[in-house]
């Protein structure tokens, strides 16, 4: 089966473009929501990130995210950390995940493939691509926050030059329609890409 991941920085909507190929059938693996789950649910998971960041990471079993994202946005040696512990629950969880699916490929969701080097996992890999500025204020709108705060987070990602050279698939997302049909496109072409290989 082939491994597509599907990537993007903060604010181009990249869940919005896996919808649009989970509506051609073709599953799709949320790589942030399954950690964000696998901290919940992963004991060993769990006690390594209460080691980096103290009991202050986990009040009543609960994740405290505004806590370690105020850590790790400020800390690019913490995240790489936290990176650290979580990436490999995330590569064994999509393993798991890769090996119930039926498809001639799936798509793994991923905000951080070429930032956390992890390119040689996929067979492909598609890069959700809109301007700066849209994406800022997307993100200020969604989760009501500073303009300041966007760009610090946008600091701990790689760049759309660096996107656009790394990737094979380019999908605009500035105007739904012309990334729904950017989508149909690319689905074709890779399917024809996995029915040759399989």
């Amino acid at each position: 089966m082939m491994v597509v991941g599907l990537t993007g920085g903060i604010g181009s909507g990249k869940t919005t473009v896996a919808g649009y190929f989970k509506a051609a059938g073709i599953p799709v693996y949320h790589a942030d929501d399954r950690a964000k789950g696998l901290l919940h649910t992963n004991p060993k998971l769990q006690a390594k990130v209460i080691e980096l960041f103290g009991e202050k990471a986990y009040v009543d079993g609960e994740l405290q995210r505004a806590v370690i994202a105020e850590i790790v946005f400020n800390d690019p040696e913490q995240l790489a950390k936290l990176n650290a512990i979580v990436h490999p629950a995330v590569v064994e969880d999509f393993t798991q995940w890769c090996a119930a699916q039926e498809s001639p490929y799936v798509i793994q969701e991923n905000a951080l493939i070429f930032e956390t080097n992890a390119t040689p996992r996929f067979d492909q890999i598609i890069a959700v691509i809109v301007p700066k500025e849209i994406r800022i204020k997307r993100v200020m709108k969604r989760d009501k926050t500073t303009r300041k705060n966007v760009l610090k987070r946008m600091a701990q990602q790689c760049g759309d030059r660096e996107r656009r050279a790394k990737a094979n698939f380019i999908i605009h997302n500035t105007l739904a329609e012309k990334a729904a049909a950017e989508v149909v496109e690319i689905h074709k072409k890779l399917t024809d890409i996995a029915t040759s290989i399989s």
